[in-house]
């Protein structure tokens, strides 16, 4: 079994001493019961779906988020104001401008959020008891209904479509009731494939497809750009060939192509395509246990505890971390640039692109933000220093705490071998735990840092589309291959390309 589908998923193996309904206490999944009735629902399938039939719901979820990305908000005055997700936006699928402005944030932020509340035990939830599962997803998605309304209008009142005053009021309300409409169709569309219509996780769809079409756009771009050295293109690689046929000097066009600041150049386009490399060479690290059935002589098989065991998952919460502390930092910092404690927090400044690319340059923000390459690296090594800690400590602790939460720890795995009547060979029924503690704690925490490590390396090699931008999509690529590998019999995901 897979250890992680997705954000949905809560430690099944886990009683609250609230799992007992009793007169005197009202728990806070209770509160969410009346509303259940009203919430958009996608109905589980009553039969099972033939694989064809999920390859083509899965094209109909990418399809739809495709157009939903090109569609531009109606109603609005400015583009060129401050934008708080500008580095977050290829992570997080939002385009800026168009209905997907909100991108997945509204979801990934609510699952954060239940996630931890539960594994906290704030929240009393047991998904053993089918009732309590489908509370807590109700609560999941009405409190990602709710982060989906906050946050249209905290990006209206910024003025981050123009001053409140020139929009109306009229045109404010269209705005909002466009971005909660769009962002209803983010959580439908994820909830159709969680529900099984589909394949894999409509998050890690939506952000694998942002960044694959961010890589190939800033590869081979046609657009025209006048750098004050000539009008060059944006692509790395046309522009490696148009440098090549129009210099004189071939030497001096390869050094440009391969070293251009400013623009994609080929040096990063390699150093994405080494990440990809790297990252599906780590994919096959893993232990087989061997397991058997107690009651079944001959029956036996494996247990696989991979490197990555929490996947992509690190990344995803981490992403959600930092993108919910850029945004609340750059609002403030326009409000209030003065006060100590918001300089504290980050200080901003625009960029070459106007006031929509603007950076963190001091502060917290600053020193959690990535180096755009080793020259910035060399500069300031205090910067690199913090990042890189920040990074692997947080990876660490995120895949440590989600296999407590998301039913993937010793203790669940455990659990579920015993339900399966299946022992660990060559171990008593009593020793199971203690051997799988000795592999998953480990396996989750150092997995985590390995996976933070691999996108600081990505950022200061100034890989395209960021260092976690590529880990997820790299992540989710390969779980598709997993799946297309399990459909089709094989026994991993690459035999499937490679026979």
């Amino acid at each position: 079994q897979d250890p992680v589908q997705g954000v949905l998923l809560v430690e099944p193996g886990w009683s609250g001493s609230g799992c007992e309904m009793s007169g005197s206490k009202l728990r806070f999944l209770t509160l969410v019961k009346p509303v259940l009735c009203i919430l958009p629902e996608v109905a589980p399938p009553e039969r099972k779906i033939p694989f064809k039939e999920k390859i083509l719901w899965t094209s109909i979820t990418l399809f739809i988020f495709l157009v939903c990305c090109q569609i531009p908000l109606y109603g609005i005055k400015t583009n060129k104001s401050s934008d708080p997700f500008y580095w977050m936006r290829v992570i997080l699928a939002s385009n800026r401008g168009t209905l997907m402005e909100l991108g997945i944030s509204p979801i990934v932020t609510s699952s954060l959020v239940m996630q931890l509340l539960a594994g906290s035990k704030i929240i009393d939830v047991d998904q053993g008891i089918k009732e309590d599962r489908a509370l807590f997803n109700g609560a999941q998605k009405l409190f990602g209904i709710l982060i989906t309304i906050g946050e249209a209008v905290a990006y209206v009142i910024s003025g981050m479509y123009g001053d409140v005053r020139e929009l109306g009021a009229g045109n404010s309300v269209l705005i909002i009731l466009q971005l909660f409409f769009a962002g209803l169709i983010v959580i439908i569309l994820d909830e159709l494939l969680h529900k099984g219509y589909g394949l894999g996780s409509g998050i890690s769809l939506f952000i694998a497809t942002n960044i694959c079409e961010t890589i190939v756009w800033k590869s081979f771009s046609p657009t025209t750009i006048n750098t004050g050295r000539g009008t060059e293109f944006e692509g790395a690689v046309i522009a490696l060939f148009h440098l090549l046929i129009t210099r004189t000097d071939k030497v001096r066009a390869l050094k440009e192509a391969f070293y251009r600041q400013n623009l994609p150049n080929v040096t990063n386009l390699m150093a994405t395509v080494l990440v990809f490399v790297f990252v599906i060479y780590f994919q096959g690290f893993r232990v087989d246990l061997p397991v058997k059935y107690r009651t079944q002589r001959g029956m036996q098989g494996t247990y696989p505890i991979k490197l990555f065991y929490t996947s992509n998952m690190p990344i995803i919460l981490q992403t959600a971390l930092v993108s919910n502390l850029y945004f609340l930092s750059q609002l403030l910092y326009k409000r209030f640039p003065g006060n100590i404690i918001v300089r504290l927090i980050g200080v901003w400044q625009d960029g070459e692109g106007g006031p929509s690319t603007s950076a963190p340059v001091a502060g917290l923000a600053y020193y959690i933000s990535p180096p755009n390459n080793l020259t910035e690296v060399t500069v300031d090594p205090l910067h690199a220093l913090v990042y890189f800690t920040f990074i692997l400590v947080s990876c660490a602790l995120f895949s440590k705490t989600w296999i407590e939460v998301s039913g993937s720890s010793a203790k669940d795995v455990a659990k579920q071998l015993r339900d399966q009547n299946m022992v660990m060979k060559g171990h008593r029924d009593s020793s199971l735990m203690h051997e799988l503690n000795r592999y998953i704690p480990t396996a989750a925490a150092f997995g985590g840092m390995c996976i933070g490590a691999l996108t600081v390396v990505a950022d200061f090699m100034g890989a395209i589309g960021s260092g976690t931008g590529i880990l997820l999509a790299v992540t989710t690529i390969y779980q598709y291959f997993e799946t297309f590998a399990k459909e089709s019999g094989s026994a991993d995901a690459l035999s499937v390309f490679l026979s």
